[in-house]
């Protein structure tokens, strides 16, 4: 009984299987020009096979490709520019690297579809379904694992959408909501994605990921994904460019609760610390 009540330890990405035992990296390669954190963004091709193939090398399990910045206040784009910069970034990639694993950050499920065509073999969506409403049919007949995100509104409309009366339980409550649609639709490996900085002020961050432990209760791979947000550089009075230790300080604090997947722009430390726990755990 113990062992079908534990959280799944492996994905199964287009026939690939990954495991989990370990937690593992996942790359942000974001394909805008306007994503928060300037080294993160890449549109020319041979800078996008560069990058890939550095954060491979480091040890990157998944790149993370997104055509469309989420941060609070980002501009509209259509799809179809969107489905643009992310088919261009796969194909430039799948090119150079075959065996890469892409993931698809989007909340559009036609962007999901042609990007798992092109090659992707996961969808990360921010709005865990919540704009797009073919998203999980869409993705349980691509049959691809899922990142389910906790977010309120839109990313134009987020920052004044956190008002909570109890943090914790309202994210688990809305989570829940979101899972168990995703689970009538037919999708078979779902990642939770607790949403920092989405409808969520700095405090509010910190608040969470203090008690991220408890989405343990879904028996769901955790992905976090803190890397040179907000809540560190503008807390600390320093640039998104500045804040790569404090992002290994909460990297650490996220392995220690639990996180199976770390969705980083640095991937060689964010492998580091992993491999540093793990070392520890061995101590």
């Amino acid at each position: 009984m113990q062992a079908l009540l534990s959280t799944p330890s492996t994905l199964n990405c287009r026939g690939q299987i990954v495991s989990l035992k370990k937690p593992v990296v996942m790359g942000i390669l974001n394909i805008t020009p306007d994503s928060f954190h300037a080294g993160s963004r890449f549109e020319d091709p041979d800078r996008i096979r560069q990058q890939a193939q550095q954060m491979l090398a480091e040890g990157a399990t998944f790149l993370d490709i997104g055509g469309y910045s989420t941060r609070p206040g980002a501009a509209e784009v259509s799809e179809a520019e969107e489905v643009r910069r992310v088919v261009l970034a796969i194909d430039t990639i799948l090119k150079a690297f075959p065996k890469a694993l892409i993931s698809v950050d989007t909340f559009r499920s036609g962007v999901a579809r042609r990007a798992v065509e092109a090659g992707a073999v996961m969808v990360n969506d921010v709005s865990g379904g919540l704009l797009d409403q073919a998203m999980f049919t869409t993705v349980a007949e691509l049959n691809v694992p899922y990142v389910l995100m906790h977010m309120r509104g839109t990313p134009q409309t987020m920052g004044s959408m956190n008002q909570y009366q109890n943090l914790l339980t309202e994210v688990i409550d809305e989570l829940a909501q979101r899972v168990h649609l995703a689970r009538q639709a037919g999708i078979k490996d779902i990642i939770l994605d607790p949403g920092f900085g989405f409808a969520k002020n700095a405090d509010q961050n910190y608040q969470l990921l203090a008690q991220v432990e408890a989405l343990q209760i879904f028996q769901l791979p955790l992905l976090i994904g803190l890397s040179r947000k907000s809540m560190i550089w503008k807390k600390l009075g320093i640039s998104p460019a500045e804040a790569l230790n404090g992002t290994t300080v909460l990297n650490t604090i996220a392995l220690q609760k639990g996180a199976k997947i770390l969705r980083v722009h640095d991937v060689r430390e964010a492998c580091e610390v992993i491999q540093i726990m793990e070392w520890m755990q061995k101590a």
